[in-house]
């Protein structure tokens, strides 16, 4: 792995203002490293800020403060004009691969579109490339000449697979790209997601509330909540190490346990759920968490080292993931 990160994100801040003053800070300091060839997975309960955090990163949103940078080049300050060639290097594949596909086209046409708009190919060699992407993602040439309503929910998620691998791109974002689909393609789609990040050497932020798909699909986990990463470790140590409270409220939520859950009592989270609107003070899971002290409601805990390469952001981490 390199040294030198390919993804770098310091100090992110995403905030959407509201009516009456009110400010969603849907991201609020944030802190992330991609290595090239990595797979990172980014979960979170649904409004932690995942989502946006991934897309201010390929500056699909914009950035309310922070810093974004891209194999040395800083995102956040090039004109949309410089980021334009970059935008081949990073793609995205959305949750909702019908919403992501234009109904009037063929399947060829739009495996062709990126490389025409990025002067990979043209005419029959664009149709000719496109045909051998399908293949990659376990279609047939056949499809090319189809639209994408004859196709079922995992076939067209495999086309905009094969979209965002045209241009080779180094970072792909995958924002929960198997939610919407039956278990068994779910794991078809990680496996293969697994399979082009090996031989193209590139690096994946997957971003899921699905704790089985991260354990597939990547190698190191970042937590998200309320705006903010509380605990990133290797895979294998978050499942059976959980250093932050809200981290073991996740993998308990777990409907089928886990094998490192199965002789543990399970901890639910009480309370009410803050928003991203009214942050409490301090840790901003303590209004939840079942172990807060008095520290906790009044100070704000920093990201620490627990272990060889797991941090956790907690004053009171659970010792050896058994709390």
């Amino acid at each position: 792995m390199s040294a030198h990160p390919l993804v770098e994100i310091k100090g992110l801040k995403v905030y959407f203002p509201l009516a009456h003053g009110e400010v969603v800070r849907a991201v609020d300091g944030v802190d992330l490293r991609i290595h090239a060839g990595e797979a990172v997975g980014l979960v979170g309960e649904s409004g932690s800020g995942k989502s946006t955090l991934a897309r201010a990163l390929l500056r699909l949103l914009p950035l309310t403060a922070g810093e974004v940078w891209f194999d040395g080049r800083p995102l956040h300050r090039l004109p949309e004009r410089e980021m334009r060639p970059l935008r081949a290097q990073m793609q995205i594949v959305f949750q909702d691969p019908m919403a992501s596909l234009n109904p009037r086209m063929r399947v060829g046409a739009i495996l062709a579109e990126p490389l025409e708009v990025h002067r990979i190919a043209r005419g029959r060699q664009a149709w000719e490339q496109a045909g051998r992407l399908l293949e990659r993602v376990g279609l047939s040439r056949e499809h090319l000449h189809r639209y994408p309503h004859e196709f079922s929910g995992g076939q067209r998620q495999r086309i905009c697979i094969a979209r965002a691998i045209a241009t080779q791109p180094r970072l792909l974002v995958a924002d929960e790209p198997t939610s919407a689909l039956d278990l068994s393609i779910r794991a078809q789609i990680h496996r293969l997601l697994r399979e082009l990040q090996e031989e193209l050497n590139m690096a994946i932020l997957f971003v899921t509330h699905d704790l089985h798909a991260v354990r597939q699909v990547c190698s190191r986990v970042e937590v998200m909540y309320l705006g903010k990463i509380v605990e990133c470790a290797p895979v294998q140590r978050l499942f059976t190490e959980p250093a932050h409270p809200y981290t073991r409220t996740l993998l308990d939520a777990v409907l089928e346990p886990m094998p490192s859950q199965a002789r543990r009592p399970r901890r639910l989270p009480t309370g009410d759920a803050p928003t991203a609107t009214r942050v409490p003070t301090g840790c901003r899971f303590h209004t939840r968490c079942p172990i807060a002290q008095e520290r906790c409601r009044e100070e704000e805990p920093e990201l620490r080292e627990v272990g060889k390469g797991h941090r956790a952001a907690c004053f009171y981490p659970l010792s050896g993931g058994t709390g």
